[in-house]
C-alpha cells in the first residue's frame, strides 16, 4: 500500500535515492516558527496551492475560552495572529478560534473529510501519522520543509522501508486501541520501527473503529516509524461518506473503487514483519519517561537487576528517579494528582464516550480535565450529554485544543505532580517542568480519576 501511494506521487527521483513527492494536503498549525512564513515573504513567493492548504490554531490556544485574550502570553498570541495573517495573504482556508471547525489538525482533517485514502499529507507536527488511519501517507515535516511545500507543493524525501505489524485475536475486556499501540511499542521499543512505514494488519485492526485506528497510527511515531497506515475498507468508507470535503455523487463511487485498490497485494513483501496476539494484551499504563516503558496495570515496574543491557538499565534507573518510583513497585494503587483526557491521540468522540461510560454516576477524586479535540467533537459530545456526565463527576469541560498534552498553552502540571494522561508522550517535562506522566487509555484515565490512583478499569466496571 505504501509503495502504491509513493509511486503515484513521485515527481522525480535522483540517483542518490532522494525523491521529489507531490503533496496532496498540507495542514498548518500555530506552532510553526515565524521563519516558515518569512522565508516565502523574503523571496517574494506565495503559497503555490492554497486550495490544498488548511490552517488552524491548536497548540497554543487556551482551552478556557475562544478569545485570543485567553492565550497564555503575548508571544504565543502573536504566533496565532501571524498564522491568520499568513492564511489571509495567501488565500489559505483558515479555521480561527470561534469557528466550530477549529481544533487539533489531526482531529479536524479526518472529521471534515479533508484527509482521504491514497493522499500524501504533511504538517509541521510529528503526529501527522494519524491520517494514515484512512489509508493515506501522512508524516511530519520541519519548518524548512514546510516552506518548501508552501512554495512548490512538493517535498524531497528518501523512501523509507516497509514494516507490517499484524495483530490478531479478540482483545480482552476494556482493551482498546490505546492498549494495542502501547503494547506494540512496549514489544518493539521506541526505535523498533525507525526508518520504516508501518502498515497495521490483522483481524484485531480490522475490528477497530476509525477513531481507534487513528490512535494506532498517531502513536506510530513513538515506535520510531516515519508513518503508520491502515488499508482503507468498508469501515473507512462509512466514516468518510457524507463528510463536508469528501467526494459526492458519482465522484464518491469512483473514489471508493480507487481507494479499495490501495490495499497491499496478497503477495506483498515487507522489509520487516511483527505479529502480536490481542489476547495477550491488557489495559496498559506507562511507568517511565519513554513510551516503551509500559506494561499491564496488573504488572510492576521492572527490577533493575533483570535488565541485561547496561545502557538501558541506566536509562530506566534515571527515569524511575525522575518519576519517583521504586524498581519492582506495583502499578495499581499508585496515587495520581491529576487526570487529563484529550489530545490528538484520544480527543475524539469515541474517546469521550468511553471515558464518560466509566464516569457516569460517579465522582472524580482528583482534578480532571476533559478537552475535546475539535469544536465539532465538543458540539457532538454536548448533543449526546457527555458534557453533563463529566461536569456532574466534577471534571472540567473545556474548549478544543492540544491543552495538557504539552505545557505550552497554560494547561500544565506543577513540579512533582503525577498525571494519568491519554496523551502520546511521557517525556521528562512534557506536561510541565518536573511533571510525571502516566500514559493510558480514556477508560483507564477515567478509572484513575474516580479512584485517585492508577487502577484497573476492569475491576471498577462500567455503569
Amino acid at each position: 500500500m505504501f509503495e502504491k501511494i509513493w509511486d503515484r506521487h513521485k515527481v522525480f527521483e535522483r540517483p542518490d535515492g532522494q525523491t521529489l513527492l507531490y503533496i496532496d494536503r498540507h495542514y498548518v498549525g500555530d506552532d510553526l516558527p515565524l521563519e516558515a512564513f518569512e522565508t516565502l515573504r523574503r523571496k517574494g513567493l506565495k503559497v503555490r496551492r492554497p486550495d490544498l492548504t488548511y490552517a488552524m490554531p491548536d497548540h497554543y490556544v487556551s482551552t478556557r475560552g475562544r478569545s485570543l485574550a485567553d492565550t497564555v502570553d503575548a508571544e504565543r498570541r502573536e504566533l496565532i495572529e501571524e498564522l491568520g495573517h499568513f492564511a489571509e495573504e495567501n488565500g489559505i482556508s483558515f479555521f480561527p478560534l470561534g469557528d466550530p471547525r477549529q481544533g487539533i489538525v489531526h482531529v479536524v482533517g479526518p472529521e471534515l473529510g479533508l484527509s482521504q485514502p491514497g493522499m500524501t499529507i504533511v504538517c509541521g507536527d510529528s503526529h501527522t501519522s494519524t491520517h494514515g488511519a484512512l489509508g493515506a501517507l501522512g508524516f511530519g515535516i520541519g519548518a524548512a520543509e514546510v516552506s518548501h511545500v508552501f512554495a512548490t507543493q512538493t517535498l524531497w524525501q528518501r523512501k523509507p522501508q516497509t514494516m507490517r505489524v499484524a495483530v490478531n485475536g479478540a482483545p480482552g475486556p476494556c482493551v482498546v486501541a490505546k492498549d494495542v499501540i502501547m503494547g506494540i511499542i512496549a514489544h518493539i521499543g521506541v526505535a523498533g520501527a525507525t526508518g520504516h512505514v508501518i502498515e497495521y494488519a490483522g483481524d484485531t485492526i480490522r475490528g477497530l473503529r476509525m477513531e481507534g485506528r487513528m490512535t494506532l497510527c498517531n502513536m506510530s511515531i513513538e515506535a520510531g516509524a516515519r508513518a503508520g497506515m491502515v488499508a482503507p475498507d468498508a469501515t473507512t468508507f462509512a466514516y468518510l461518506h457524507g463528510r463536508p470535503f469528501a467526494p459526492k455523487g458519482a465522484d464518491w463511487e469512483k473514489a471508493v473503487v480507487r481507494w479499495a485498490a490501495l490495499a497491499s497485494d496478497p503477495n506483498a513483501l515487507f522489509d520487516r514483519e511483527v505479529a502480536l496476539d490481542a489476547a495477550d494484551l491488557a489495559p496498559m499504563v506507562s511507568w517511565g519517561t519513554s513510551p516503551e516503558d509500559a506494561g499491564p496495570i496488573t504488572g510492576r515496574v521492572p527490577e533493575l537487576r533483570d535488565i541485561a543491557d547496561p545502557l538501558k538499565r541506566a536509562r530506566i534507573e534515571k527515569g524511575l528517579t525522575y518519576m519517583g518510583l521504586d524498581a519492582g513497585a506495583a502499578l495499581e494503587g499508585l496515587p495520581v494528582d491529576r487526570v487529563f483526557i484529550g489530545s490528538c491521540t484520544n480527543g475524539r468522540i469515541e474517546d469521550l464516550r468511553a471515558a464518560a461510560s466509566v464516569l457516569r454516576g460517579r465522582r472524580a477524586a482528583v482534578p480532571t480535565l476533559v478537552v475535546p479535540g475539535s469544536g465539532l467533537v465538543r458540539t457532538q459530545a454536548e448533543a449526546e450529554g457527555l458534557d453533563r456526565i463529566f461536569l456532574e463527576a466534577g471534571c472540567e469541560w473545556r474548549h478544543a485544543g492540544c491543552s495538557m498534552c504539552l505545557a505550552i498553552n497554560g494547561d500544565m502540571l506543577s513540579e512533582g505532580e503525577r498525571c494519568a494522561s491519554t496523551t502520546n508522550r511521557n517525556f521528562v517535562g512534557r506536561q510541565g517542568r518536573g511533571s510525571r506522566t502516566h500514559l493510558m487509555s480514556p477508560p483507564m484515565a477515567a478509572a484513575a480519576a474516580i479512584a485517585g490512583c492508577l487502577t484497573d478499569v476492569r475491576q471498577l466496571g462500567r455503569s
